[in-house]
């Protein structure tokens, strides 16, 4: 299949699925679910390229079990840190329902449909490696795949880290500086970063490869200056105060490694 029918097909299905989370999200009135099917909206993708999409059969199944696996992953954490405080919604989202009412629900519909179309904006890496029909695998989807190795079992580490914190009590109102979170107050944010790198090395072996540089740079873009980071911080410093600045002051914002060096230098 041709693939702009392959994008547009991914986009109708991915904005489906945000227009019933919308509407659930509006009954249970918690906008934060959209984080967890954002995440699982990449293997709806993974899964309909499978099946519609005519590259090397080899390079398609590596591809698509990349995404289901990284996708699935990180929706399955998500929708344990969501679903288990479904009664009260997360910070970022109550501020945004307080700066947009009173047409908080129509607005969240917009914002629901925007999470679908960078869903498949996102993906972009995806659709060219699917449809790559080359037979021989080359040097950089080799490194691609290492890379997302190192990626998805980082961001994990990081996500199992700060859960493991959050659930003793005596860690309440407190901030998470174990692990991965002692060196950088956002290791799930840089290996999340990794990971897009990761398939857009995947990609640029393909036709018109170079293209997938934009999921990475949207990905940049969305966590130093949008949902990310700034969105982020912002609450840590509303419910945390003099804790977090102080956190913010030893630790790199986002480079693993940086509170090391700062420490060795002194």
């Amino acid at each position: 299949m041709a693939t702009p029918y392959l994008i547009l097909i991914c986009l109708v299905a991915c904005c489906l699925v945000m227009a019933l989370v919308w509407y659930w999200a509006i009954k249970i009135n918690n906008a934060g679910v959209v984080d967890v099917f954002w995440a699982l909206n990449f293997p709806l993708i993974a899964i309909l390229l499978f099946f519609l999409a005519d590259g090397f059969e080899g390079r398609k199944q590596l591809i698509c079990s990349m995404v289901l696996i990284a996708g699935l992953r990180l929706g399955a954490h998500l929708w344990q840190r969501v679903i288990g405080h479904l009664d009260v919604e997360e910070g970022r989202y109550q501020q945004l329902r307080k700066e947009w009412a009173p047409h908080e629900n129509r607005k969240f519909f917009w914002f629901f449909q925007f999470q679908a179309f960078s869903n498949v904006l996102l993906a972009i890496p995806f659709f060219l490696i699917a449809s790559n029909q080359d037979p021989k695998i080359h040097a950089f989807e080799y490194l691609g795949i290492v890379l997302w190795g190192i990626a998805v079992l980082g961001e994990a580490a990081a996500d199992w880290q700060l859960s493991q914190f959050k659930n003793e009590l005596c860690n309440k109102g407190k901030v998470c500086q174990v692990g991965l979170w002692n060196y950088s107050r956002h290791p799930n944010y840089f290996f999340q970063l990794l990971l897009w790198i990761a398939y857009f090395l995947f990609a640029i072996s393909a036709p018109w490869g170079w293209i997938a540089i934009s999921s990475p740079l949207i990905i940049a873009y969305l966590l130093f200056k949008v949902t990310g980071i700034p969105a982020t911080e912002e609450q840590a410093l509303r419910s945390k105060g003099a804790l977090y600045r102080e956190y913010q002051q030893s630790t790199s914002a986002f480079i693993p490694w940086f509170k090391k060096q700062v420490s060795a230098e002194k």
